[in-house]
């Protein structure tokens, strides 16, 4: 959801948005044996193929393929086929060949090492990385948004954690969530 809030503010804050991957199979070094494990390798899998299309097509693309996969991943809760989620976002099927191909782990753990770089490891996904009121690159996680916002709420958000990102003392907010996502259309 947090995605979607970013695209909707977008053209009326002047951002240029580009989606970068973290993997959590990389991140949370996931043993076999854990419950989640067959999951992260999916979608592991997943972001090498979305470094694939952005090595070959650009980034201007990407944000259509991560659309996709957060569709199927948060609404339908399903590991997308990633022939299936290339050819949804009118995409070349070829780059499903780069599932199993550790060659993009590079790409994927540079990304990685920047945002956490801007954030410190103690975090998750997602990160947002802007510049502060010195002009340096900072980043935070979060925001963690279950569902749309109007675009008056979606722009005070927006707002408020410029201002939070401009104060070169400040750290964290946190709240325990108590709703998952929901795909609803903005009321």
């Amino acid at each position: 959801m947090t995605s979607r809030w970013a695209v909707d503010i977008s053209a009326h804050r002047d951002l240029q948005i580009r989606w970068k991957p973290i993997s959590l199979k990389l991140k949370n070094s996931t043993p076999e044996d854990s419950p989640s494990f067959a999951r992260v390798t999916h979608t592991h899998g997943l972001l090498r193929v979305m470094e694939s299309v952005r090595a070959t097509e650009g980034d201007g693309v990407v944000g259509r393929l991560y659309e996709v996969y957060g569709n199927h991943i948060h609404g339908a809760q399903d590991l997308v086929d990633p022939a299936v989620a290339l050819l949804e976002a009118n995409l070349d099927s070829k780059h499903a060949a780069a599932f199993d191909d550790p060659s993009f782990d590079v790409a994927i753990r540079a990304s990685m090492d920047d945002g956490l770089g801007l954030t410190g490891p103690d975090v998750g996904t997602p990160i947002l990385a802007f510049l502060n009121s010195k002009g340096s690159r900072v980043g935070f996680f979060g925001p963690v948004i279950s569902r749309r916002l109007p675009i008056d709420e979606s722009l005070k958000l927006w707002d408020g954690l410029m201002l939070t990102a401009r104060t070169d003392s400040f750290w964290e907010l946190k709240r325990t969530r108590t709703e998952g996502p929901d795909f609803s259309p903005v009321e």
